[in-house]
Parts: structure tokens; C-alpha cells; sequence
């Protein structure tokens, strides 16, 4: 393998996640951006408070393949299990901070799910069934995410067993940051019990 390679891989997958599904979609299908109504946030639950349920789900799977391609074009070259991390953050980070649309992006979830998907299905598996188990009991979306993404974080030690695997954790852990740093203004409406719950148009 070309010594090079991890680095084009982690350049490919930040550029690939700075692509905005939610702005590209709404343009397409010439809906009002998502930056600017709404939540203001440029993902798919906004998407679909705006656009309805078939730009969500455009949105949604846009912004899951930024996350799961990075991971699985890194896997395929063999790259060891640090550069993999790596590559998943830079991905997830793209989305966050992506450099073409002037590093203000979405909060990340649709592309973390990607990542964890490309790392390991039990992963997704654990995600998944914890957001929908949260999100039919509280209807809230953002607060199926902080638990879901919460209990995957600590899943990642029961699942990467293998020494060689343990800097995904570390990769998934800084995903598991992120994600509660990004959804601080969600945190603070849960508990003053003003955040929109799902099917909410507000």
C-alpha cells in the first residue's frame, strides 16, 4: 500500500462528508433551505419538517452513505484500525464542518450512523434499537439520538475485543462527543420541555 493512500483516504472521506444532502436536496427539489428555516439545522428530521417525508429520506440516506463509503473504501485498502478511525472522524467532522458551505453543517447523527455501520453491523444494530425503542417512547428525536449514540459508545468496548481494535473506540468515543456537543441547544430545550418532538412542524 502507497504510503500516501491513508491520507487521500481521510481528505476523500472529509471532502465526501463536507457535501451537504440536506441544502442539495432542498435546492433540487426547490424547497426552502434548511439553513434558514425550520430548526435551521441542515439534516433530515428539518428536512422533513419543510419538505416532507420523501427530501427526508433522500436527505437521510445522503447524509448515512458520507459516513459508511469513507469507512468501507478505508477497510477495502486495508488500512490499519487507527487510520480507519480516522478516516471516520474526518468523515463525520465533514459534516460537521464541512469547507463548502462555509463550515456550518449539521449535527451529525444521519452520518455517524454511516460510520458505525461500515465499522461494525452489531454497532448499527445497537444504535438502531435503542433510537427507535427511545424515539416511540418519548417522540423526541433528539433525545433518541443522545441515548442511542450514548449506549453505542459504550457498546464499542464489548464489540471491538480485538487489542488491534481498540482505536475505533477512540474513534467512535470522539463521534459520541461531538454528538452531545452538537446538541447542547437540544439538551437545554429538552429540559425546559420546549424541543419539538417528531412530526412537530415547529
Amino acid at each position: 500500500m502507497d504510503t500516501l493512500t491513508p491520507y487521500l483516504l481521510v481528505l476523500f472521506a472529509y471532502a465526501l462528508g463536507s457535501v451537504s444532502s440536506a441544502v442539495i436536496t432542498a435546492k433540487l427539489m426547490r424547497l426552502p433551505d434548511p439553513r434558514t428555516s425550520g430548526s435551521g439545522n441542515p439534516g433530515a428530521t428539518n428536512v422533513l419538517r419543510t419538505g416532507g417525508k420523501l427530501a427526508a429520506i433522500i436527505t437521510l440516506t445522503g447524509d448515512v452513505l458520507k459516513g459508511l463509503i469513507p469507512v468501507l473504501v478505508a477497510l477495502h485498502f486495508h488500512v490499519s484500525y487507527g487510520w480507519v478511525a480516522v478516516v471516520s472522524i474526518a468523515a463525520f467532522m465533514g459534516h460537521l464542518y464541512p469547507v463548502f458551505f462555509g463550515f456550518k453543517g449539521g449535527k451529525g447523527v444521519a452520518t455517524a450512523i454511516g460510520v458505525f455501520a461500515g465499522l461494525s453491523l452489531p454497532l448499527l444494530g445497537v444504535f438502531i434499537g435503542v433510537w427507535l425503542l427511545t424515539a416511540i417512547i418519548t417522540r423526541y428525536s433528539s433525545l433518541a439520538a443522545l441515548i442511542a449514540t450514548a449506549v453505542t459508545g459504550l457498546a464499542s468496548f464489548a464489540i471491538f475485543k480485538d487489542p488491534a481494535q481498540h482505536q475505533l473506540i477512540g474513534g467512535v468515543l470522539w463521534i459520541v462527543a461531538f454528538l452531545f456537543q452538537r446538541h447542547r441547544e437540544n439538551l437545554e430545550r429538552l429540559k425546559a420541555g420546549t424541543e419539538s418532538k417528531i412530526g412537530s412542524k415547529k
